[in-house]
């Protein structure tokens, strides 16, 4: 079986794609944690209302990992076959979408934190530490927007250490400048929760222009603004057939995870806190997962482009078993970190009783996200079909998880773990239709066409 995994082509392209996403996974979960641990000292509000304010750019991300799909999708194919010009125009069509979206949400938490805060909570000093984190974070939204696609396009035609190294840069410096700015080291201010945002956003600004110096020295794809004025019906028409239904299922799961945390935050700032390291925990638990996903969706994008179906059909049952794998690793993952949390964590006794089983349970819900990720993230995606997704996790979040949440906690008033027991069924409850979609080969298509 060593043999086999060793000499197979697949397991050896998907490695070298695998690696550097993890590592990247690895550092953004690190990021998170260190914020975490570091607001753990300031204290357990200001834990609550980091962890909610930054629910907003939870959903961000989800609008640029939606568009940054999008963009994928035509890339890969398009790298496969060997069509570069197309492949500068789809990163202009996905930048005029990410720049507007950014401008709103950068608009919004400078001038009206306040208002984005009372979404979560009813909590006087949570919205007030929430709102002065708002404010901080809203420049690194603007320059987010543009570097997200860009490191997707890099990441698309295999480009993946540039776009590794570049979020290596940005994150490093995210957490030697959060420890200066909530400590007030080097005679820095000490902003305690602002500091988190604060250093978010130089870091963000820095990554920025890292990447116009990376696209300067570049022989494949530029960032530039230019690229913003590309017009090409055939391709924006794709683009958005596309990019739509994928920014549009990332947007119902982002929002419809983040109303989670509106559900959590009406139940009190014990769950809220404990619900803040359980987050941190679970992002490493699904680091080799997600990182399965990205670098499939790669691949089995660059196969189909090269007209080889058969090939992406075969590999997509490979990255299956990884992925069932990878699944298994994060469970034990995080059933091994929860001692170690457990010892570490300073909140009051009802929040580490939280702690302790939301924990477990996270245990096994790993799984039910991996496969999921990895077969509408990666495979369906890969294969031209984002609207399966969309209409997937439409169903589940909005008609199943996130009413079945609200009617536990505010109708029935079930106590708080039977509440964070049910929104974590959502994973499972998807699986007959994902897995009989994957099995119908429905998703496989090559999308590219002569576009001129």
């Amino acid at each position: 079986m060593k043999s086999k995994w060793k000499n197979d082509e697949f397991y050896g392209q998907i490695l070298k794609l695998l690696l550097p996403i993890v590592f990247q996974n690895l550092l953004s979960a690190a990021v998170s944690s260190a914020d975490v641990v570091m607001l753990n000292y300031v204290g357990q509000s200001s834990i609550s209302a980091v962890s909610l304010a930054s629910q907003y750019a939870s959903v961000l991300f989800m609008v640029y990992y939606g568009l940054g799909t999008g963009a994928t999708i035509l890339c890969a194919q398009y790298f496969g076959k060997k069509d570069m010009r197309a492949i500068e125009i789809v990163e202009g069509i996905a930048l005029r979408f990410s720049m507007l979206i950014s401008v709103v949400f950068a608009g919004f938490a400078m001038f009206a934190p306040d208002v984005m805060m009372k979404l979560f909570t009813n909590d006087t000093e949570l919205i007030a530490l929430g709102s002065s984190y708002l404010r901080f974070v809203s420049i690194s939204y603007l320059c987010w927007g543009i570097t997200e696609v860009y490191l997707a396009v890099l990441r698309s035609i295999g480009r993946v250490v540039i776009s590794t190294a570049l979020n290596t840069l940005a994150f490093t410096l995210n957490v030697f400048l959060n420890a200066v700015f909530i400590f007030g080291l080097f005679d820095a201010p000490k902003l305690g929760a602002a500091g988190v945002a604060l250093a978010t956003s130089l870091s963000r600004v820095i990554e920025l222009i890292a990447c116009f110096i990376v696209s300067a020295m570049s022989k494949d794809i530029k960032l530039k603004l230019s690229t913003l004025f590309l017009k090409n019906r055939v391709l924006f028409s794709d683009f958005v057939r596309l990019s739509l239904p994928a920014l549009g299922n990332d947007i119902a799961w982002g929002v419809a995870f983040s109303m989670y945390s509106v559900i959590i935050g009406h139940l009190g700032s014990d769950a809220v806190a404990a619900n803040s390291f359980v987050v941190v925990a679970r992002n490493f638990g699904t680091v080799l997962c997600f990182g399965l996903a990205s670098a499939g969706g790669i691949l089995l994008g660059k196969v189909i482009g090269e007209n080889r179906l058969e090939d992406a059909r075969t590999d997509a049952r490979k990255l299956m078993k990884l992925t069932i794998l990878s699944g298994a690793v994060g469970g034990l993952l995080i059933l091994a970190a929860t001692p170690l949390i457990l010892k570490y964590a300073v909140l009051t006794d009802t929040a580490m009783h939280y702690l302790k089983y939301m924990l477990l349970i996270n245990t096994y819900y790993v799984m039910g996200a991996a496969v999921n990720t990895t077969l509408i993230a990666g495979v369906f995606r890969a294969g031209g079909d984002s609207r399966f997704g969309f209409v997937c996790d439409v169903i589940d979040m909005w008609v199943y998880a996130v009413p079945l949440g609200f009617l536990s906690a505010f109708v029935f008033k079930l106590p708080v773990m039977w509440v964070y027991f049910l929104l974590c069924t959502d994973e499972f409850v998807k699986w007959p239709w994902v897995i009989r979609h994957y099995r119908s080969g429905k998703w496989l298509h090559n999308i590219t066409r002569d576009y001129c």
